[in-house]
């Protein structure tokens, strides 16, 4: 009798501290659809460790790399847009512009900060530091 291959991802899902979700919370249509119910699921869940935005953003991104590369790309640009969504609904920053997967990055324009000593001119500190 030949056994049922298992994966390490269903495993996670069934006894780890992973939310409760809704049934085909990831097949809804909209965005904002599977941000609420991820939302709901991580507000109401007696099964996390972290607090709810982290959990819903952890099984969000669990279940866009568990599909890996069978996932359509209508469907990760979607998931992507997921993560947005559920960043609004927590009233958490979202920085820089968007690439085509939806991700946030850093804004090109934006002055990088000083290192440890507050130094923004990168030629003065080497001017001062220079080797005589």
């Amino acid at each position: 009798m030949a056994t049922k291959k298992q994966y390490w991802s269903h495993d996670v899902t069934e006894k780890s501290n992973a939310l409760d979700l809704e049934n085909g919370v990831f097949k809804k249509r909209s965005a904002r659809a599977i941000a609420k119910s991820l939302k709901d699921s991580a507000e109401h869940s007696d099964r996390r460790k972290a607090d709810p935005y982290r959990s819903a953003m952890s099984m969000l991104t669990f279940y866009i790399n568990r599909a890996g590369s069978n996932l359509p790309e209508q469907e990760r640009i979607k998931l992507e847009r997921t993560k947005d969504e559920l960043r609004e609904l927590y009233n958490k920053p979202t920085t820089g512009k968007t690439t085509k997967l939806g991700r946030k990055v850093e804004k090109p324009h934006d002055p990088k900060t000083g290192g440890p000593s507050g130094q923004h001119d990168a030629a003065k500190h080497d001017k001062r530091h220079a080797n005589k």
